[in-house]
């Protein structure tokens, strides 16, 4: 037992958290696509047992898209994108606060969405760009 436990270790490393190619922002924007049809649920029900069931698939929504996002900036997004598009890091940063607190996670305003997935789409413009190059 002991042996084990001070035996030496195998270092590996990988690039990314999913193996390559796998990456799409369409991830991020199907959960986006989920909150605004939500957001629309709950407008349309005076139940208040599936507004807050709605309200909290809407939250456990946004913090999907929060996390497919960072999946792509931290993972996949290397320096040269952001050099070749400056306004990267702060698109994205906009993204996952329109996704957060202050955004879809925390309202149920249909505007906010809508500018959740037009910031989804501005980001994978960019991606679909780097996947040509």
């Amino acid at each position: 037992m002991l042996e084990r436990l001070f035996a030496p270790t195998v270092e590996v490393q990988a690039h990314c958290d999913l193996p390559c190619g796998v990456y799409d922002p369409a991830q991020a924007r199907i959960e986006a696509e989920s909150i605004k049809a939500l957001i629309a649920k709950v407008a349309d029900s005076d139940d208040p047992d599936f507004r807050t069931r709605a309200i909290l698939i809407k939250e456990q929504r946004s913090t999907l898209v929060k996390e497919h996002l960072w999946v792509l900036w931290t993972d996949y997004f290397k320096p040269p994108h952001f050099e070749k598009y400056p306004n990267l890091h702060t698109l994205i940063n906009e993204a996952t606060k329109l996704a957060g607190a202050g955004g879809t996670k925390g309202t149920l305003d249909a505007g906010v969405a809508d500018e959740l997935l037009a910031k989804i789409d501005e980001i994978a413009a960019i991606f679909w760009e780097t996947k040509k190059a």
